[in-house]
């Protein structure tokens, strides 16, 4: 299949690498013109403009938008709206808040518009690891597009299948779902976020309770020096908490021990608000989910070595650099 990429930074390059390697053909558009550049050569066809980039689609057009929630998106889609034809998608592979979704989906439609939100999630690692997506949209549309998201997502792969799951639609095993109506793609990915916050706190003050262990506040013969380093390789042997974030956590300290090339002041970047907001608007307690986005705002005034975890292990799926001032 043939598929426009708008935005081709850490992950929209590699999802039109992803789709090259797999036999589809891509029209890429990015204001860097570096990185239009650098796809070309390796088999896009690159434009210089969003007319141009509308023009290099066979009908149905299929564009797909990789850029920051809120303007940068918005924007795009106003200007995509007039440029493409009715039986056109458009597709909204960022963070975006789904009720913005629902919204579009509605707009567009007027216009005889498609409109497909994928909640992404694979980071820097995608382009080798596949991207899980959960998708949200009218299903005849997202079926028609199966075999692009079929490429991208991950596959069955070596994890072992669920016992007993039963099910008729094996997409789920395959790394990718439809999971709604538009605006319900983003909601699963916004919560996903939200438990991401939750689980990398988690790590992080575990880990900040073993490095202070040998604080000179406590009694002597209670003041452990441990390897974090250690502790963290160990972990990831058959415990119970071994995963990707500890991978992460682990390579961070063994190239970094003391993590002194991170700053410790932790950004978030929306979906975690949204979730709490999700939350209160549903009644729903979620303490630890709320914590763990309060931690990263009291990050950015102190600093502690469980934000510089933070830190690392953002760094390590997202590329997000939050790095220590020389």
């Amino acid at each position: 299949m043939q598929l426009g990429i708008i935005g081709l930074g850490r992950m929209g390059g590699n999802i039109a690498r992803r789709l090259m390697l797999n036999g589809h053909t891509t029209v890429v558009y990015d204001r860097n013109t570096a990185f239009v550049d650098t796809l070309a050569a390796e088999g896009a066809k690159g434009v210089i403009d969003l007319p141009a980039l509308v023009a290099g689609l066979a009908k149905p057009r299929a564009v797909w938008i990789m850029l920051p929630a809120g303007a940068p998106t918005e924007d795009t889609i106003d200007t995509l709206s007039t440029l493409l034809e009715a039986g056109d998608t458009i597709i909204d592979g960022g963070n975006t808040f789904y009720k913005d979704d629902i919204r579009r989906a509605k707009n567009l439609s007027e216009k005889g518009l498609h409109y497909i939100d994928v909640g992404t999630s694979g980071g820097v690692w995608g382009l080798e690891r596949g991207y899980c997506m959960m998708i949200g949209g009218e299903a005849e549309v997202v079926k028609r597009l199966d075999p692009l998201f079929d490429s991208l997502a991950p596959g069955m792969g070596d994890i072992p299948r669920t016992k007993d799951r039963k099910s008729d639609d094996d997409r789920a095993e395959r790394g990718y779902i439809h999971a709604g109506p538009a605006g319900s793609g983003h909601f699963v990915k916004m919560i996903h976020n939200g438990i991401e916050y939750g689980m990398m706190q988690a790590f992080a003050e575990g880990f900040d309770i073993l490095k202070t262990k040998a604080s000179t506040n406590l009694p002597e013969d209670q003041r452990f020096n441990l390897n974090v380093g250690d502790i963290a390789e160990v972990w990831r042997r058959g415990s119970v908490v071994s995963s990707w974030l500890l991978d992460l956590t682990a390579d961070a300290l063994a190239a970094d021990p003391q993590l002194d090339n991170f700053s410790g002041s932790v950004a978030d970047s929306g979906e975690g608000q949204w979730t709490i907001e999700a939350a209160m608007e549903q009644a729903v307690p979620v303490p630890v989910l709320s914590n763990s986005l309060f931690a990263r705002y009291r990050s950015r005034g102190q600093g502690t070595f469980g934000d510089k975890i933070l830190s690392a292990q953002r760094f390590g799926f997202g590329g997000h650099v939050e790095t220590a001032k020389k």
